[in-house]
């Protein structure tokens, strides 16, 4: 059990350089849209010389042409639970700094059960109902936050990555959905690269490509400027490869549902992670007692859900 809530625990640090990073290319003047789409550009790149690496090179080419084969259901899987998911996360950073969208992300685990309900699925109410203490906590977070920069960069930091916390696993879901081909209105794709994580992540990487591309043709935005290159190629190495792989290392060695459960409860560690990171790397001050309340609140609210969830 330890070793896998201590893996989980350095997988949300270097889940929280996304908050962080992004915050930091927002205060130094660089545009959100290429914070949002170089990184899935980056993630390209080195997902592709992973795959080398791995020896999966030969699974890696079947996944771009199962890409192909169904370009129309990747772009629509990619755009949503990558692209609109990562644009908005960005986009909020201009407004909240990074702790406040992480606490605020937190929010996805209200979404997820709401996205599978949509999806015909069933979901436990009491396991719904427990995650009114995370969206409590969430609100807390923002009151504060709009008491020391006011409503309306709450709202333009708050609601994009409320709307996030649903796109991103609407569009994992996608992808679940078409692994079971159970569903008419999704291709039923059998194939081993649905079995990969890293096949994956890239199909849906290269889903996304298309709306990055519209993104920056729509907001021409200004030239990134090397720092900025350099910082998404960070959040895209440690957040995208490292923080996922490690995550992934944990969940799959659980033993347990106990056990995958301490691994889901980690990633709450984010928030704190993030806190700490602009404190040191950006000098902001910490949270009041309204803020603190609400970042607890968010763990307790997650660790709770998760327990539960491991007990059916």
């Amino acid at each position: 059990m330890f070793r896998i809530i201590f893996i989980g625990v350095i997988a949300a640090f270097f889940f929280s350089s996304t908050f962080v990073f992004n915050r930091a290319m927002s205060l130094e003047g660089g545009h959100w849209v290429w914070s949002a789409s170089l990184r899935y550009f980056w993630m390209l790149a080195i997902l592709g010389v992973w795959l080398v690496i791995m020896g999966k090179a030969r699974l890696g080419l079947d996944a771009i042409k199962i890409f192909f084969r169904h370009w129309i259901f990747w772009t629509v899987a990619g755009s949503v639970g990558f692209g609109v998911f990562y644009a908005l996360i960005t986009f909020s950073s201009v407004f909240a700094p990074g702790w406040v969208v992480a606490a605020t992300w937190q929010t996805t685990i209200l979404a997820t059960p709401l996205v599978l309900l949509a999806f015909g699925r069933k979901v436990p109410l009491k396991a719904l109902a427990l995650t009114v203490i995370i969206f409590i906590g969430v609100i807390l977070v923002n009151l504060e936050q709009a008491s020391a920069t006011g409503l309306r960069e709450v709202l333009w930091g708050a609601l994009p990555v409320l709307v996030a916390a649903f796109a991103y696993p609407f569009g994992n879901q996608l992808v679940w959905e078409a692994r079971k081909g159970e569903k008419s209105f999704v291709p039923s794709i059998d194939h081993p690269v649905m079995d990969d994580p890293f096949c994956r992540v890239l199909l849906l990487t290269l889903g996304s490509l298309p709306l990055w591309v519209i993104l920056i043709a729509v907001t021409t935005p200004p030239p990134p400027s090397a720092g900025q290159v350099m910082q998404t190629a960070i959040v895209a190495a440690c957040s995208g490869v490292i923080a996922t792989s490690l995550f992934l290392y944990a969940r799959h060695h659980a033993r347990s549902t106990a056990e995958l459960a301490a691994a889901d409860c980690t990633q709450s560690m984010e928030v704190v992670f993030s806190l700490a990171g602009e404190a040191i790397l950006l000098g902001h001050v910490m949270p009041g007692i309204l803020g603190w309340g609400g970042i607890a609140l968010t763990m307790v609210g997650l660790m709770l859900y998760v327990t539960f969830q491991s007990r059916q």
